[in-house]
């Protein structure tokens, strides 16, 4: 029987602890496809979806969505883009893909 502790990768526990929160999981969730979320007017563009918007549609304090915006950004899951006074953020479907190519071998 094989007992060697295998110690995990850092970044994937720290995405693992991003998505543990169920409104992070769902902010991420609506930025999978934010013209299906969120108007097209000022709400998306190549930046991705405004700050503003995500926390109009979470119901929740523009301080609370900007945190988990930034634990999901340290993690490494969205990106964000400043456009004058505003940030927009999207998702890096490239760490997402890394991070669930990992699991895959992992789990």
């Amino acid at each position: 029987m094989d007992t060697a502790v295998v110690t995990p990768d850092p970044g994937v526990v720290k995405a693992l602890r991003a998505l543990a929160n169920p409104v992070r999981l769902q902010l991420l969730a609506w930025l999978r496809d934010p013209e299906q979320h969120f108007p097209l007017d000022n709400g998306v563009n190549e930046a991705g979806v405004c700050v503003s918007h995500l926390q109009a549609k979470a119901g929740l304090a523009q301080s609370t969505v900007s945190a988990y915006l930034a634990e999901l950004e340290r993690a490494g899951l969205v990106r964000s883009t400043r456009v004058g006074k505003w940030t927009h953020y999207k998702r890096d479907e490239d760490r997402i893909a890394e991070l669930v190519a990992s699991l895959g071998q992992t789990l």
